[in-house]
């Protein structure tokens, strides 16, 4: 079962990314190569290929470099976690502001609806006492916070934010410093769900 879910998973995965990388490179408002670096930018997508590529290592059983953290105790907790920021933050934040159509809204579904809710599914029917780990969890906070500093800096250069509540030319760094401590503490918030839920089913299945 665990490898069938892990081949939907990847499926999904490269099908919504590859599709919004060729629907962004066809409707791009820069260069192309400003507008790859933007498309590798925004938290969905790097969240997104993180987990894509999660279900890709996990059926090869490929177990090297540079892909050995995904075998790390707390992965798949920390990225179902991440994943589910990337669904919370579109749907009260973002999905108001635009109205996709046609193939771009099915990827835009994909990438902040379905694939969060199946990265939890997964989360729930094949998490590891390993993952429940909070020492092992709170390591993963490198890579929010790497995003964070590259999207700061990179943006008071080129101007170029990936989202509006990070926009420090439009907000000022006080509201987005705000902004950002509320998004690391609902980050927090689901850590801390998700290892007394992990812990309970568990026992359940003990």
């Amino acid at each position: 079962m665990q490898k069938r879910a892990d081949i939907l998973g990847l499926l999904l995965g490269w099908f919504a990314i590859i599709a919004q990388f060729l629907l962004m490179i066809q409707n791009r408002q820069a260069e192309v190569l400003e507008s790859i670096i933007r498309f590798f930018s925004y938290f969905t997508i790097l969240t997104n290929l993180l987990a894509t590529i999660f279900f890709t290592v996990r059926l090869t059983g490929f177990k090297k470099k540079p892909f050995l953290f995904l075998w790390s105790p707390g992965a798949l907790t920390a990225i179902t976690s991440f994943i589910l920021i990337v669904g919370l933050v579109y749907q009260t934040v973002l999905r108001s502001i635009w109205e996709p159509t046609g193939l771009q809204q099915l990827v835009d579904e994909l990438l902040h609806t379905i694939n969060p809710l199946f990265v939890l599914v997964y989360w729930i029917l094949f998490v590891e006492k390993k993952d429940l780990v909070i020492k092992a969890l709170l390591s993963w906070l490198w890579y929010p916070i790497i995003f964070l500093v590259y999207t700061l800096i990179r943006g008071r250069f080129t101007n170029f934010y990936p989202y509006p509540f990070l926009n420090v030319d439009n907000l000022g760094y006080t509201r987005v410093l705000l902004n950002v401590t509320i998004i690391v503490a609902v980050t927090l918030t689901i850590f801390a769900l998700l290892l007394n839920v992990g812990r309970w089913l568990l026992q359940k299945r003990d």
